[in-house]
């Protein structure tokens, strides 16, 4: 085919886009809704595996002492910590330093109203473990200790977001799978009225020698091009999205999110790529169908 030829069938198809602009701008609505909400999932579990990461990846359990233990003697009870066995390093965090970091989380607002005047916090020690096989036994030891109120089971948050990650990925597929025969649906639907507005200049096509494939290509480009545009627009509007949402989650709760920054050319990428790829299927499916069998009954191929 020639480089003229090829150009003709690009110009056709994006001119039909236009021409049932309607249907255009519906396939575009529905493909942007199935790749915002695929996105804003595929970042929620990317989230949830940042956060097990990092909490899996650590062999350091804080340990929270009484109310009113000193300074001074959250010293001592550390000494005496790092003196047992499977303990490795200990390290004490005053309760001056733990809001501070609680502040500087959660930002000045929210810490104002949830925290008010004065610090409810305990004085801490991070302790780090040799081997985490003796865990339980270690943080008996160490709750027997004078001074000493509670432990931070960091297996089980890490079991509770590796349950929370698993519970997101299979909502996610179940999401993407049935959002992506809808948009192929309604892209199909569309590229079936621009073929049926057209059926007669198909059929002169036809009746001139042109094959399957040259009649397709418009409205495989057609499909693509909508794609294209939803991919870009869903790119743009989950970027402030993304920004107003974690936003708003670290006003609530103290967690690790990933920056847009490491990721938004990634899910560019893949948002360009798939909506062009859920357009290419339905202008396939489309008009695989009315190749088959409508444009034989209507026209008599």
């Amino acid at each position: 085919m020639r480089f003229s030829g090829f150009g003709y069938l690009i110009k056709e198809g994006i001119k039909s886009i236009w021409s049932n602009r309607m249907m255009s701008l519906a396939s575009i609505g529905v493909l942007i809704s199935c790749l915002l909400l695929t996105g804003t999932a595929e970042l929620l579990t990317m989230t949830v595996s940042y956060n097990l990461e990092s909490v899996g990846g650590t062999n350091v359990t804080r340990v929270f002492l009484e109310q009113e233990v000193t300074d001074l003697e959250a010293v001592h009870i550390s000494d005496e910590l790092s003196r047992m066995e499977n303990v490795s390093a200990t390290a004490v965090v005053t309760k001056d330093e733990a809001i501070k970091d609680y502040q500087e989380t959660v930002g000045e607002d929210i810490f104002a109203q949830l925290m008010g005047e004065g610090n409810p916090l305990p004085n801490a020690i991070d302790v780090t473990m040799t081997d985490l096989a003796l865990y339980d036994s270690t943080i008996s030891a160490i709750l027997a200790v004078d001074g000493v109120e509670s432990a931070r089971d960091t297996r089980a948050i890490a079991q509770k977001l590796t349950d929370l990650s698993e519970l997101v990925s299979t909502v996610s597929l179940w999401i993407v799978i049935a959002l992506v025969l809808i948009s192929v649906f309604i892209i199909s639907n569309s590229i079936r009225m621009t073929m049926y507005s057209r059926r007669f200049e198909i059929s002169i096509m036809k009746s001139v020698g042109a094959t399957n494939t040259f009649v397709r290509i418009p409205f495989v480009i057609e499909g693509m091009t909508i794609g294209l545009i939803s991919g870009a627009i869903s790119s743009v509007v989950l970027y402030f999205l993304y920004d107003t949402l974690t936003t708003a989650i670290t006003k609530i709760m103290p967690i690790n999110l990933i920056p847009y920054s490491q990721v938004g050319g990634f899910m560019t990428l893949v948002f360009i790529g798939a909506g062009m790829l859920i357009g290419a299927l339905g202008s396939v499916v489309s008009i695989g169908r009315y190749l088959r069998k409508e444009g034989n009954e209507l026209l008599g191929w």
